[in-house]
């Protein structure tokens, strides 16, 4: 499998109205689209690959809605979750977790930051640690 190396640079900058304007179609087909687009990968899944198949479609679903929260929460994790001088969130291809965990391994996690992955690795042994760079290959 041939993999696209990817680099860490800022996106180009956009037209502020293009981007209102992708957001605003994007919500749209994911109302109208979404829902059936869920059902009938569940059911895909459930007759072609069974119950595994399901469960390996909802974490594709997972880590896709925690990239989205990456992006969603930035501010607000950026401001409760770390310190000044710790790894932003934000990347859009990232997952809340990913973040967490290398804030952890920096030693840049406020308080708060730190209870959240207490929480986590209550839930999931070392789940902040773990989801650092963490990426579903087709």
């Amino acid at each position: 499998m041939i993999l696209k190396q990817q680099e860490c640079k800022r996106d180009k900058k956009v037209n502020p109205f293009i981007g209102i304007l992708l957001f605003l179609i994007s919500i749209v087909l994911m109302a109208l689209t979404g829902p059936l687009g869920l059902i009938y990968g569940f059911f895909r899944q459930l007759f072609t690959s069974g119950f595994k198949g399901v469960g390996e479609f909802a974490l594709e679903l997972a880590i896709s809605i925690d990239q989205l929260g990456n992006v969603l929460m930035q501010h607000l994790f950026n401001t409760l979750w770390i310190t000044r001088t710790g790894y932003r969130f934000g990347n859009r291809d990232e997952t809340i977790s990913s973040a967490l965990g290398k804030n952890k391994q920096l030693g840049t996690l406020t308080g708060f930051g730190r209870a959240i992955d207490k929480i986590l690795d209550f839930i999931d042994p070392n789940h902040s640690l773990n989801s650092i760079d963490y990426h579903i290959e087709p």
